[in-house]
């Protein structure tokens, strides 16, 4: 049968009609709350178990998992459209220079030792493994489903047909482990009286729980910088956003025809077009005109409808095959992100330890929203500054980020499996060492209060 574009509305039609009924089952179900999942992945879960692997009740094409890695080209063109005022270099590393070395050398590190145990374990006792399987460790945890999907598309195209499939999988088991791990880790710390803001776990807000935000707690999710007489604002950012994700096709394209052997991702190649834009637009005086928090807003619906194709797509049988080196790989993950939690974290923070820790160990492990929520038990009114100080670090994270997702799938997909591991441990270490060159090395007494910190939580 062949497939047309009322296939593909109906496909999306009935992805709307389960990211309802996730909402629905959160808001009020109270074990599904406790869990924390995000809606699209509770519609995900039930896209399996209604789809042509279980119930066989919906009727979704054959085509689904081709969705998510177009979405994500989508999402990346999403990431520098808008304006958004970067802070200097020298203002990052007086503020957050701790913040911003903690978590490169937990990412790059988390990269450099799952290629590594790729190479002296997986290779060694599984053979006939794809030798970019050990990379969806770091695809799924640290990057989350966006790169897990990036960067599973990437290694398609390099003999590795079930990489979408595993990314997924690692990318759901690094959610779980960061919400139910950063519960665990929260437990024990009230216990040891090494909390700053709270000594027992806080009961979060009803709307972190249920999803539903009362009007107090409301607010705009961006600002209209056109006429709605012209063209619809929403409209005005989704066209500049199809427009660099176009371009970013079109590149792809040409990038295939005079560079056969490589290839080159698409979603990054739609990024750097998102930005080109961003830029010709500053030029003529219209970047003003385009809103940094629609195009967010933009992109986190993508995201979420992204998730939920993932996971419905996700075969069963294929996360079976391979179930005991996905348990190996995520057992590494556990323990590098939680070594990183109790020892690292005492060490490079210069306040609020733990919070810090804590935040970081949710996006180690998942997704900023598993950041948040886990940060919102322990420190309620942020008043750690770890959401803040993240969010200034994450602007220059992300050019870091651009060249993980971009070059280590391309290099792992070629063969250098070795020579990718080494050169980002390299990496990760001189960073590791330039942060204690640059001071960011401090008391590693877990318990006594630290400078900034009595004045925060005015004792």
């Amino acid at each position: 049968m062949q497939f047309g574009p009322y296939d593909m509305l109906l496909d999306f039609c009935i992805v709307a009609g389960l990211l309802l009924v996730g909402q629905i089952l959160r808001a009020k179900l109270r074990i599904i709350q406790n869990l924390y999942l995000p809606a699209s992945v509770i519609a995900g879960v039930l896209g399996i178990l209604l789809g042509s692997q279980f119930l066989d009740v919906l009727p979704f094409s054959k085509n689904i998992a081709s969705y998510p890695y177009l979405l994500v080209v989508v999402l990346f063109a999403t990431l520098f459209i808008g304006n958004e005022r970067m802070g200097s270099p020298k203002k990052v590393v007086s503020e957050v220079g701790d913040t911003f070395s903690y978590s490169m050398v937990a990412e790059i590190g988390q990269f450099g030792i799952a290629l590594l145990f790729g190479v002296v374990v997986l290779k060694q006792f599984f053979p006939e493994l794809h030798q970019g399987f050990a990379l969806m460790l770091p695809a799924g945890w640290a990057g989350g489903f966006g790169y897990a999907t990036a960067m599973g598309g990437v290694l398609q195209n390099y003999g590795f047909k079930d990489a979408l499939t595993v990314g997924y999988t690692m990318a759901t088991a690094g959610m779980l482990s960061g919400i139910f791990g950063g519960l665990l880790f929260i437990n024990l710390a009230t216990r040891l009286g090494i909390t700053r803001l709270v000594k027992a776990m806080a009961v979060l807000p009803e709307s972190m729980k249920t999803g539903l935000l009362p009007p107090e707690e409301r607010k705009p999710i961006g600002m209209g910088t056109v006429s709605p007489g012209c063209i619809d604002p929403v409209a005005w950012h989704l066209v500049l956003i199809l427009i660099a994700t176009g371009a970013g096709y079109y590149a792809n394209q040409y990038f295939k025809v005079i560079l056969p052997k490589y290839d080159v991702p698409m979603m990054c190649l739609s990024m750097l077009a998102g930005v080109f834009l961003q830029l010709t637009l500053n030029r003529v005086n219209l970047g003003q005109y385009v809103d940094k928090d629609v195009s967010t807003r933009i992109g986190s619906c993508v995201t979420d409808f992204m998730v939920c194709f993932g996971i419905a797509s996700m075969k069963i049988a294929i996360v079976v095959q391979y179930a005991v080196p996905l348990l190996l790989l995520c057992i590494l993950g556990f323990v590098w992100c939680g070594g990183f939690l109790w020892f690292l974290g005492p060490r490079m923070f210069r306040n609020f330890w733990f919070e810090r820790s804590l935040f970081c160990w949710g996006w180690a492990t998942g997704v900023v929203a598993t950041a948040v929520t886990l940060l919102r038990i322990i420190d309620p009114e942020f008043r750690s500054k770890a959401l803040q100080d993240y969010g200034i670090a994450y602007i220059f994270i992300a050019f870091v980020e651009i060249f993980l997702v971009s070059l280590t799938p391309v290099f792992v997909g070629l063969g250098y499996l070795g020579e990718t591991a080494a050169v980002l441990i390299g990496v990760a270490l001189l960073i590791f060492v330039l942060s204690i060159k640059a001071g960011f090395w401090y008391n590693p007494n877990r318990t006594e209060p630290r400078p900034g910190e009595k004045e925060s939580i005015g004792m």
